[in-house]
This record gives C-alpha cells, sequence and structure tokens, in this order.
C-alpha cells in the first residue's frame, strides 16, 4: 500500500499569505490537478495544513499539522504519522506540473528504501519525494534540534535512493516537473508555461 499527503500549511509569505494550492491552471486548482493524478498513483491520500477550513468539502481528509510553527518539516512529520501505508509520496501544494507517469517512477522507486528523492541540477527535491515509516524518528529527532532543513534527512541514518538528472530526463523534458509556485512572479511564469504546453 502506498499513500501521498499534499503539503499546503505554508504561510506563503512571499504570495502574499495567498492559499497557493488554489492557484489556477486553466480550468482547475493546482490543487485539483495534483489529487487527480496522485489518486491514478496511490491508494490513500491525505491533505496536511495548517488552515483546514479551505479544504473543506474536498473528498480527501484533512490533518492539521502536529507541529505547528515547524514549517515543511513539521508538515512532513504529519503527513508520515498520520499516513495509512508504509510509504508515501509527499508532495508540495504549488507544483502544477507532476505527472501520473513521473509519480509512478517516484514510488516505484521508493518501495525498498526509506526515503527515494529526486535531485535536480539546482539539489534535491524533498518535497516531491517517497518517504518510509522509518523516516518517523529521524524527522521527529531533526524537530526537536531545531534543525528543519528538509535536505539534510538525505545524510541522516536513512537507505536513501537519490534519482539523478538522467533519471529524470525521460519525465521532464520541459524541465518544468519541480517548478513550484512562492511568488506572483514564479505564478506568471508557470501559467505562461502551462499555456505553451497545452496550446
Amino acid at each position: 500500500m502506498t499513500a501521498a499527503a499534499i503539503l499546503a500549511g505554508g504561510r506563503a509569505t512571499r504570495f502574499d499569505g495567498r492559499d497557493k494550492s488554489a492557484l489556477a491552471f486553466g480550468a482547475e486548482r493546482v490543487l485539483d490537478r495534483q489529487i487527480a493524478v496522485l489518486r491514478q498513483v496511490v491508494d490513500a491520500l491525505l491533505i496536511v495544513t495548517n488552515r483546514p477550513e479551505r479544504y473543506d468539502g474536498l473528498d480527501v481528509p484533512v490533518v492539521t499539522d502536529a507541529v505547528p510553527g515547524a514549517g515543511a518539516l513539521g508538515g512532513l512529520y504529519t503527513a508520515l504519522v498520520a499516513s495509512p501505508a508504509p510509504q508515501t509520496l509527499v508532495v508540495a501544494c504549488d507544483m502544477p506540473f507532476l505527472t501520473v507517469p513521473f509519480l509512478r517512477f517516484l514510488a516505484d522507486a521508493g518501495r525498498d528504501v526509506d526515503l527515494a528523492i529526486p535531485r535536480t541540477a539546482a539539489g534535491y527535491e524533498p518535497l516531491c519525494a517517497s518517504y518510509a515509516r522509518a523516516c518517523v524518528g529521524p524527522v521527529h529527532a531533526r524537530l526537536e534540534a531545531g534543525r528543519f532543513k528538509l535536505a539534510d534527512l538525505v545524510t541522516a541514518d536513512l537507505r536513501v535512493r537519490a534519482l539523478g538528472p538522467e533519471a529524470l530526463a525521460p519525465f521532464d523534458p520541459d524541465r518544468t516537473l519541480f517548478i513550484n509556485v512562492n511568488t506572483p512572479d514564479d505564478y506568471a511564469r508557470a501559467v505562461d508555461k502551462f499555456s505553451r504546453q497545452n496550446r
């Protein structure tokens, strides 16, 4: 069994506090697109947030951050603790270009390790990775120590499979897969890329 968790708890300080999961790409919100692709890959899905009221009416369980104020690491911890599966795909809510083939590849890559994590030219992508339940202890230890940098999990005592540029290339011909939206300018660029892809 594999689950997925969409992390939607960020404060979006660089985007005037807007709900980034609600940003429109074509006729859909980012969140709708993510739910649609993830449901084709995993057996269970949940949303982790500190604003549960934003997700009323969705046919997806919503879990409130177990460690408020701990950023993405706290969201990851909540996702892993709440997940009903031994393996959980964790994705940020502001990634509009995720695809079914890539997410299936990521799930397969994570089946026999603790952490399967993409590594692009820009570095590791911990907010689009596969985590086993074995990661709960190391994540909790980092929370208690105030070490909130997600990429540091790669150096933890975990069985890690890094998915480098060559492995990722077949799934990302346009180099859009790991685009996320942090600012209004990011959103404008992402919408332009989306429009070009869908002409």
